[in-house]
């Protein structure tokens, strides 16, 4: 059996929520781990589990603002990956190693929150693609342009 070398990323997820397109793939960069609930992750993290090679945790509209500051407060010392909370409406907060080595915590808009994804290779792209085709299309005009000399 061959050994999976890809980092993991934990997902707490609510299922009664639509699903992401979570590129899960046995070719994607990441090694996803899906979990139907916050319990089971709080628990992943404070067992083992952390310890091996997880590189993020992704709470995605499966917590409270509450419950995940109180995930932040009771990370073990040695964990350096980031920690995302995404709220409903797909905005959320990112915790990440600061260069100090402690902890920073940044406000991230829904589009901050989809290029997050995507720049880690976490997602597929198929939802933002369609989104990108549905926008309108902006046309700029600007005023002719005279030089004066």
């Amino acid at each position: 059996m061959k050994q999976d070398s890809r980092r993991i990323t934990l997902i707490s997820r609510d299922p009664s929520h639509p699903d992401r397109d979570w590129d899960n793939s046995g070719g994607s960069r990441n090694r996803m781990v899906l979990l139907d609930s916050f319990f089971l992750l709080r628990s992943a993290i404070s067992s083992q589990l952390v310890q091996l090679d997880v590189e993020r945790v992704i709470l995605d509209r499966a917590t409270s603002a509450g419950e995940y500051l109180t995930l932040l407060a009771s990370l073990p010392p040695t964990f350096n990956g980031d920690v995302i909370l995404i709220r409903e409406g797909d905005e959320g907060f990112l915790s990440a190693t600061g260069r100090g080595g402690g902890r920073v915590l940044y406000a991230l808009s829904a589009s901050d929150v989809r290029f997050y994804l995507e720049m880690h290779g976490l997602v597929t792209g198929c939802v933002a693609i369609g989104k990108i085709s549905a926008m309108p299309v902006l046309e700029w005009t600007f005023p002719p342009l005279r030089a004066v000399v």
